[in-house]
């Protein structure tokens, strides 16, 4: 099925310093960073009518869109594709001619990352989560300013910004300046799921990086782990993902572990929806009073491997979170949880279908947004 990804149009960050920039949404810039001067990375289109797209289609578990690209020579990053329509789009080929190496030095980088910590896998899926929830996929939640994403109470225990820094800086050794921090977090979260046994998707690239961050908005959207299924679905509707989408998504808890303060009200309900003996076993490591940051495996069976065990244990009343457990606790999700339990192959092709589908929330695209030389930091 053709999809068209549009442009997200921000004209009013296209000029100015980086403090104005970030002084224009509420957010201040850090003083003890030092600023650096704009530079340019061919911020506009050049010539995009001579690279029409030519095709798309469904393939695999992502979304192929094949590019016809001429030889003219090209410097900074590639042009932004343009259907027909002159929609903006990404693409999975968008580094084909600019930098053919990227998908391989960040796969490379996750890898080594993921082999010497395996609880990153889930980490990472996180962080790109995450990121997308919140003004779209564009490296918002990676810029070190002040106040920053980062800090959200609801970005409380989000990891794994080292290991994008890492990817992006074996980027730039190879390509620099092509390559976005969000097309690296999209590409690492694929990368990820396949370094613990999950499913691989095509990652449609070509996302550009914000010019700003929003805390304010990370603590109104995402989703916190005491929450129901009147409170998730609409949160995910907010992001034109379906029901099956947000199940599907909330799957990636078969890997990587919650804190303690987070699942602490459960164990100690005595609600029916829990299971007994788990909940007696889970308040040994979590007490009533203190110990916030104790963790948990949110999948006990196999923590560390992508499968079906996590939704294995929602029919058993083992889900660590509140919101795990509302997956299959009598309502109208109650039949997809089993069919994924049923059928483990369909599980992986609706996660990565799903993640395909939050990796286009919004991106930056053609002369909106910059390419970052460090994610952390404005150019």
């Amino acid at each position: 099925m053709t999809r068209t990804i549009g442009s997200k149009k921000h004209n009013h960050l296209k000029e100015g310093n980086p403090k104005e920039k970030l002084q224009k949404r509420g957010t201040t810039w850090n003083e003890d960073k030092e600023e650096k001067p704009e530079t340019s990375h061919s911020e506009s289109i050049t010539d995009s009518n001579k690279r029409p797209r030519t095709s798309a289609s469904d393939v695999g578990f992502g979304v192929d869109v094949n590019e016809d690209f001429d030889d003219t020579e090209r410097v900074g990053p590639p042009e932004a594709v343009v259907d027909p329509d002159g929609a903006l789009e990404l693409s999975s080929t968008f580094y084909d001619d600019t930098c053919p190496n990227a998908l391989t030095t960040i796969r490379t980088s996750i890898g080594a990352a993921v082999t010497s910590d395996r609880r990153m896998a889930a980490s990472l899926i996180r962080l790109h989560f995450h990121d997308c929830f919140v003004q779209g996929c564009d490296a918002s939640i990676l810029l070190e300013v002040s106040p920053s994403e980062k800090d959200a109470f609801r970005n409380g225990g989000v990891r794994g910004y080292e290991v994008i820094d890492d990817a992006k800086a074996a980027v730039e050794s190879v390509c620099p300046g092509i390559v976005s921090c969000a097309d690296v977090l999209a590409v690492a979260a694929r990368d990820a799921s396949v370094e613990v046994g999950g499913p691989s998707w095509s990652v449609r690239l070509g996302r550009r990086d914000s010019l700003t961050t929003n805390p304010d908005e990370a603590n109104n959207i995402l989703p916190l782990g005491s929450m129901g299924l009147d409170v998730l679905i609409p949160i995910f509707a907010q992001k034109s993902l379906s029901v099956r989408d947000m199940v599907a998504l909330s799957g990636a808890h078969t890997i990587g572990q919650a804190r303690c303060v987070t699942f602490r009200a459960r164990i100690y309900a005595n609600d029916s929806n829990i299971d007994p003996e788990f909940a007696s076993n889970l308040r040994t490591n979590c007490p009533q009073t203190g110990g916030d940051g104790n963790l948990e495996r949110l999948d006990l069976v196999t923590p560390n491997t992508f499968d079906v065990n996590y939704f294995r244990n929602l029919l058993e009343r083992r889900g660590l979170l509140t919101s795990d457990q509302a997956l299959f606790n009598g309502d109208s999700t109650d039949s997809i949880v089993q069919e994924y339990v049923d059928n483990p192959a369909l599980f992986e092709s609706d996660f990565a279908a799903a993640m395909v589908r939050m990796g286009d929330l919004d991106p930056l695209t053609g002369a909106n947004g910059e390419i970052r030389t460090l994610c952390t930091a404005l150019n």
